[in-house]
């Protein structure tokens, strides 16, 4: 008998069960677990079940249109061009298109300070090839974006999470960690944070700015959510505050404002590291798919973005609002939660002796489910944390997916007390 080498030729089965093993995966793979958001996600996939669970921009909202057009708009003018290689940075329209938003919003920028992504999470990717040794350390806010960390363990970082409050980072704090710790850079996502909804305040902004021109700190602005605000006014982005023009790499996406199927995100970068972060792409996927941002700076020029983003953060208001009603009608008085002023997450806390993880599998059982607050934290998480996203469901379907958990909520603490009781 005998079996198929590597060649497709065969050789006698007792070499073939002889063979020596391949060598082992590197330990980056296999030292950083998969997400369990996405997991999650997956074990909500059945019928009937009301997910609070991911981060997800609301389908119906999406303008499927508009976006039809403007593929038809990329073919019509050159389907050569669209269906062809492009350049590593990225379409000259699309980047123009993102310099002039930018712009807009306060932040002086051209075309050439932008580089195209793959998603805002190919941004991070980028930046964290091009800046982390094996070993370095960074600075989050603790707790964080889940994929980050992810990010940060496959490039062999040492995690440090920097206190933080309610309103996020505390920069006195933060002060003290850089003189400790020396990090090589600080990731942070200052308005409507994932997963705790916060937004740091102006002059916590201009702190962070100020310690990381003083003592030499690299700052990562992750901002996918900050067209998304429901009230008040605009907070300046952290990379046009004095002392941080020249250390901080933004990030920016159109998946929560046009579609996230599009995988289209952006880094606007000091010109040393955007060059090498352009390098680092060419490694990764040689440029991002040039008919989808063909599209997206057609629908960019035919489109008036700002008016269609007004009809979501209406939607996404109303939808915030009634997630907040039914947790004061539903939620013991012992729970609390926070009022986000925009993004897509609250953040809310279980009574004492609570597991929100444990809490999850009584949750699915009723037909709803959230995330666990755990994962997003470095170092001892606070069990009792859980994220609620509140884009992509109706208010009715919110206020009965809150009826679901409020009943799952009484069900746990049933069993708890059932468990006290026995000898």
């Amino acid at each position: 008998m005998r079996a198929p080498d590597s060649r497709g030729a065969t050789v006698p089965a007792a070499a073939a069960a002889s063979a020596v093993a391949p060598p082992s995966f590197a330990t980056r793979a296999t030292s950083v677990e998969g997400s369990p958001v996405r997991e999650i996600l997956a074990l909500t996939e059945r019928p009937g079940v009301i997910s609070f669970a991911g981060g997800l921009p609301a389908p119906e909202l999406f303008d499927a249109e508009g976006l039809r057009a403007a593929y038809d708009t990329a073919f019509a003018d050159s389907a050569r061009r669209a269906l062809q290689y492009s350049t590593t940075e990225g379409a000259p329209e699309l980047r123009e298109a993102v310099a002039a938003r930018a712009t807009a919003r306060g932040l002086a920028t051209g075309a050439d300070d932008v580089l195209v992504t793959s998603g805002s999470q190919q941004a991070l990717t980028l930046v964290a090839g091009t800046l982390i040794e094996p070993g370095d350390v960074v600075l989050v806010e603790n707790p964080t974006y889940l994929a980050a960390l992810q990010c940060f363990g496959l490039a062999g970082a040492r995690v440090v999470p920097v206190p933080c409050d309610t309103e996020g980072i505390i920069p006195e704090a933060l002060a003290d960690l850089v003189v400790r710790e020396r990090p090589k850079l600080l990731y942070t996502i200052p308005t409507f944070q994932n997963p705790t909804g916060r937004t740091l305040p102006a002059a916590r902004r201009a702190a962070v700015a100020e310690i990381a021109a003083r003592l030499g700190l690299w700052l990562v602005e992750d901002d996918p959510y900050g067209d998304l605000r429901y009230e008040g006014a605009d907070i300046p982005w952290l990379a046009a505050h004095p002392g941080a023009e020249d250390r901080t790499a933004l990030l920016g996406s159109f998946s929560k404002v046009m579609a996230p199927g599009l995988r289209l995100g952006w880094l606007r970068a000091p010109a040393a590291l955007r060059r090498a972060a352009v390098v680092a792409k060419q490694a990764a996927d040689l440029h991002t798919s040039t008919v989808d941002q063909l599209a997206a700076a057609h629908y960019l020029a035919a489109v008036d973005l700002d008016a269609h983003i007004a009809t979501v953060r209406t939607s996404y208001r109303e939808r915030r609002d009634a997630l907040q009603t039914a947790l004061s009608r539903t939620f013991p008085a012992d729970c609390d939660w926070n009022l986000p002023a925009g993004g897509m997450f609250v953040w809310a806390r279980l009574p004492e002796d609570h597991d929100a993880t444990a809490l999850l599998r009584t949750a699915v059982a009723h037909g709803v489910a959230f995330v666990p607050g755990a994962p997003f934290y470095t170092g001892t998480p606070d069990p009792r944390t859980l994220r609620l996203s509140f884009t992509t469901h109706t208010p009715p379907e919110i206020a009965e997916g809150v009826t679901r958990l409020g009943t799952a909520l009484a069900e746990y603490g049933a069993k708890d007390l059932s468990a006290e009781a026995r000898p």
